[in-house]
């Protein structure tokens, strides 16, 4: 895919600005955490259950009519699948999904609720990337990736401009450093664009935490061969993309690695504190946190950045 633009902090407050005209703020709750008072960003309560509409509405409201009328496509396991699917019917957009088969029931569902086509791969064995750009070419569709798209990107960063506002609101210190989920970057490189003034860390399952090892050696690493199995499917990329690494990568972000035990900690305790579902990929953060694993300082904003969960699993979660 050609990339003829770079994601931008304007394109963040762009993107900000047509959120807030269809779409309420997501909550921010205050909660001592380790002796300091941290922001936990509610980006599960969207509606479709994760901060992927903010990048979907922002990259589909770009396109001209002659594309909306064409279509879009795109790869996921079922959070951008939903942003995409939500801002294409309310656009009026056809929109296809390239999905894998062993993608979480509820995602699936909630995407042909949506009245967006599922196209079926095996996560092993095929190329989402691939399926999806025979598809586009062959319709003529737009390919709208999941994070490596400027747009997406700079619609993602949407959730740093609200935070920041309503931190201010709350009487808390401005976000001095943003704890959040990484599987591709889209959401950490928005925020990068959105708060530059902020640390950032990104927080990856183990042994998926190829954006740490990438910013640690200074050019992009694969996750390899034989990755260990994660609860966090939200979080199972391959390979990040220059897009996100750059941008990453000249902030000085930090990456972290959390257990499959600290992200089931995470969700318990989401759920028993604060009554929220999160699912596993949406919860690295605030398992990072609660593990000791980020260094606290005033200022702390910490997303949580997805609450679809496949029932199964997540009684699993909270019984452990």
């Amino acid at each position: 895919m050609t990339i003829l633009r770079q994601p931008t902090a304007a394109g963040v407050r762009d993107a900000a600005e047509k959120i807030a005209r269809i779409l309420s703020p997501t909550p921010v709750i205050p909660l001592q955490i380790n002796g300091f008072v941290v922001a936990l960003k509610v980006e599960s309560l969207q509606p479709v259950g994760a901060f992927k509409v903010r990048g979907a509405w922002h990259r589909l409201t770009a396109l001209d009519e002659d594309q909306r009328r064409r279509g879009v496509v795109a790869f996921s396991s079922g959070n951008h699948a939903q942003g995409i699917a939500w801002a294409a019917k309310r656009l009026g957009i056809p929109a296809t999904i390239v999905m894998p088969a062993d993608a979480p029931r509820v995602k699936r569902e909630a995407t042909l609720a949506l009245g967006a086509e599922v196209v079926d791969y095996d996560r092993a064995t095929e190329s989402r990337e691939a399926i999806a750009g025979r598809l586009a070419e062959a319709r003529g569709s737009t390919l709208v990736p999941s994070f490596d798209d400027p747009w997406v990107i700079e619609g993602q960063g949407s959730a740093g401009i609200e935070a920041a506002a309503q931190m201010q609101a709350l009487g808390l210190a401005a976000p001095s450093h943003v704890v959040v989920p990484c599987g591709g970057g889209g959401l950490a490189a928005g925020l990068a664009l959105a708060l530059r003034d902020a640390r950032l860390t990104v927080v990856e399952p183990e042994g998926w935490d190829d954006m740490r090892r990438s910013l640690e050696a200074g050019w992009i690493e694969p996750v390899g061969d034989s990755p260990p199995p994660t609860a966090c499917d939200s979080l199972q990329t391959q390979r990040v993309s220059p897009l996100t690494f750059d941008v990453l990568a000249r902030r000085g972000a930090e990456g972290v690695a959390v257990s499959e035990a600290e992200v089931a900690a995470a969700q318990r305790f989401a759920a028993e504190r604060l009554r929220l579902v999160v699912e596993p990929g949406g919860a690295v953060a605030l398992a990072a946190i609660l593990a000791r694993k980020v260094t606290m300082e005033p200022g702390m904003l910490v997303i949580l950045s997805g609450g679809n969960v496949d029932l199964a699993a997540y009684a699993r979660a909270l019984a452990a």
